[in-house]
């Protein structure tokens, strides 16, 4: 064990220190009015915000809150990119540049940043350019009721802990929580290889909470539209996991590729019936055998016109009053005598007696009357 040397690189006044993307660069905020900026612990410019400067953040771009809202500059030239109307307690910038959290009071915005439009806009000049900075500078992805204390990006999944001591993670507009606490704790980071997340109290007490990479991965992957990428994450993630995947890529509308990943088979006949998909449909209705898939399967066949299909169905859920609507307005007779055989075999009588007399057969009618003792309708057919 060999104990690391630290020595004095630079000194001076601050009221808040902040580092930027690049570890070579950091700004200082002296008093409320002044911010200076540092390149390689040399000041590289000092100036003045309009609104002045209660809070500076750094990141991607060095941030700057004042009493009317929250500024946005570029370290390099320290031209203002947007400014926004919030006042924000904590920025999260994730390791791209391309996502940030704003977290205020009570609440949470997540916004991409396209540094291209920027780029473009300052290019081009004119209106593009106000004087609250680039326009489409940022994209609104969500907003979320939620307090949160402590923050870090993993790819493109923002996990944080709230107020009511939960840890949570964001992506692709879906909340999900990874675990309830005890006590409030604080992020302290994720380390990739072991798959666990590390927080700490103020005790000095460590926890850590397991939190695969490969399904972060995978959802990042989702989330950028490469689904190359995805596909070969896809196998590293264990199979209790994929269900969770498969509603995650609901959610984001890829059906398709949910459908193909879920394990779960009620979820995986939902998913079928919401594609149309009628051969998977009937797979999972058999295996499960329960009367309500057969009724759904039956009405997605009926609406595509599989009436073969959707008799079947309805054979199966022994439903005689759909059969006999499905049978007369497709005016089988066939389908009719063999709904009146079975309705009379399952005692359905009201059912077996409509489909005989639509057929004709007042004989079989007289003695379903008389089964049932109703010997005064019997009377009629005398």
């Amino acid at each position: 064990y060999t104990a690391m040397a630290l020595r004095n690189k630079a000194f001076g006044s601050a009221q808040e220190f902040v580092w930027g993307q690049d570890s070579s660069e950091y700004a200082v905020r002296e008093g409320s009015s002044t911010v200076k900026v540092f390149k390689n612990f040399k000041e590289k410019k000092s100036f003045k915000p309009e609104f002045g400067a209660e809070g500076i953040f750094g990141g991607y771009l060095l941030g700057v809150r004042s009493v009317s809202g929250f500024a946005l500059y570029d370290w390099e030239n320290l031209e203002l990119v947007r400014r926004i109307e919030i006042q924000p307690k904590h920025v999260y910038w994730s390791d791209s540049g391309e996502l940030v959290a704003l977290a205020t009071e009570d609440s949470y915005y997540v916004l991409r940043y396209d540094a291209h439009a920027v780029q473009a806009a300052r290019e081009d000049g004119g209106e593009a350019v106000t004087q609250d900075g680039v326009e489409e500078a940022f994209d609104v992805l969500g907003e979320v009721n939620e307090s949160v204390k402590t923050g870090l990006w993993v790819g493109d999944c923002f996990i944080y802990t709230n107020s009511v001591n939960r840890i949570n993670y964001y992506v692709g507009g879906e909340i999900v929580t990874v675990s309830h606490l005890d006590r409030t704790m604080y992020l302290l980071g994720y380390v990739a290889k072991d798959n666990r997340l590390y927080l700490g109290d103020k005790e000095l007490n460590i926890v850590s909470y397991s939190l695969l990479l490969s399904v972060l991965e995978y959802q990042t992957a989702v989330m950028r539209g490469d689904f190359e990428t995805a596909d070969k994450v896809l196998p590293t993630v264990p199979t209790q996991y994929r269900t969770r995947v498969a509603h995650f890529l609901e959610k984001q509308g890829f059906k398709e590729q949910a459908l193909a990943v879920s394990t779960d088979p009620e979820h995986k006949f939902e998913l079928s019936l919401q594609l149309g998909n009628l051969k998977i449909a009937t797979e999972l209705a058999k295996e499960a055998g329960h009367a309500q898939k057969w009724r759904q399967l039956a009405d997605l066949a009926t609406s595509k016109g599989e009436l073969d299909l959707a008799q079947e169905c309805l054979h199966q859920a022994q439903d005689f009053g759909g059969l006999l609507l499905l049978a007369t307005s497709a005016g089988n007779g066939e389908m009719v005598r063999k709904l009146a055989e079975s309705a009379d075999k399952a005692e359905k009588n009201n059912i077996s007696f409509l489909a005989f007399m639509i057929l004709g057969d007042l004989d079989k009618c007289l003695q379903i009357l008389i089964d049932t003792d109703r010997l005064p309708e019997a009377a009629f057919f005398c």
